[in-house]
């Protein structure tokens, strides 16, 4: 850990970043083994994804941007309120040009403009959605120590990026194990499902360098992440993990998804 913390702020967020895809792939990975999953499992970790998101957006994401933008000449709440929103207007627009499908959805079911690209690209552009503000919110986490910026600490950048690997797991086990079992083969199905979180490094580097470099946008940096993860929890996560009826399920494993990255970012900060 002393040396991952001695280490330049893009290379800290290529790493943390590197990790949250490779946890992707590790859930991906469970295709090697099993050909299709338990739906009462997948909602579980479905909810338990949308909790971790949630708990991140206020804890790692929101509350310091309000922190930070008590030290600027403009209301505390404008940069946070502002950055919200556009965060959930980028995704909702991105929803709107970008072909994709979502998880267990009829291919009749995808949204964005009709194209005739297979389920599989379909599927992972649909994570790769969902993945844009992770990896970029882990980036600005270590962009905004590296900064110095009051109330951004390492342990905090480091606690969002252990929740946001944890619930990378089931995002990548959801993308691979329903294309094994439209009869894809398992490396078939572990390529597109760890193709999902690619996207990650790439948005940590990008969201790292943008802040380190032109600090004024942090706190709307941060509360941009926060709207677009908070827009995919209630506009993706919450309703396909309730599709199948498992409410009370999806909703417990939410209520532990919350908790356990709110004890990892207070507990680590």
């Amino acid at each position: 850990m002393a040396w991952f913390y001695n280490q330049h702020m893009v290379l800290q967020a290529l790493l943390a970043t590197c990790f949250t895809y490779g946890i992707t792939a590790l859930g991906a990975g469970t295709v090697f083994f099993f050909k299709s999953i338990n739906r009462k499992i997948l909602d579980g970790m479905l909810g338990f994804a949308g909790g971790v998101m949630i708990a991140a957006s206020f804890w790692s994401l929101l509350e310091p941007a309000i922190s930070m933008a008590e030290a600027m000449a403009v209301p505390s709440w404008l940069p946070a309120v502002t950055g919200f929103l556009a965060g959930g207007f980028f995704l909702r627009l991105v929803d709107r040009v970008l072909p994709h499908l979502h998880i267990e959805y009829k291919m009749q079911d995808a949204e964005g403009p009709k194209t005739n690209w297979g389920r599989s690209i379909l599927l992972v552009l649909a994570v790769t959605i969902h993945n844009i503000p992770e990896g970029l919110a882990v980036g600005v986490g270590f962009g905004a120590v590296a900064a110095g910026i009051p109330g951004a600490g390492f342990a905090g950048a480091v606690a969002l990026t252990l929740g946001i690997g944890l619930q990378n797991f089931p995002e990548g086990a959801a993308v691979a194990i329903p294309l094994r079992r439209d009869g894809a083969s398992r490396r078939r199905a572990f390529w597109y499902g760890q193709l999902s979180g690619l996207v990650e490094p790439f948005a940590g580097v990008l969201g790292a360098v943008l802040v380190f470099y032109i600090q004024p946008v942090l706190p709307y940096a941060l509360a941009f992440a926060a709207g677009a993860m908070v827009f995919v929890v209630a506009e993706e996560v919450i309703p396909e993990s309730h599709a199948e009826g498992n409410d009370h399920i999806a909703t417990a494993g939410l209520m532990l998804g919350f908790a356990l990255m709110m004890a990892l970012d207070v507990g680590l900060s």
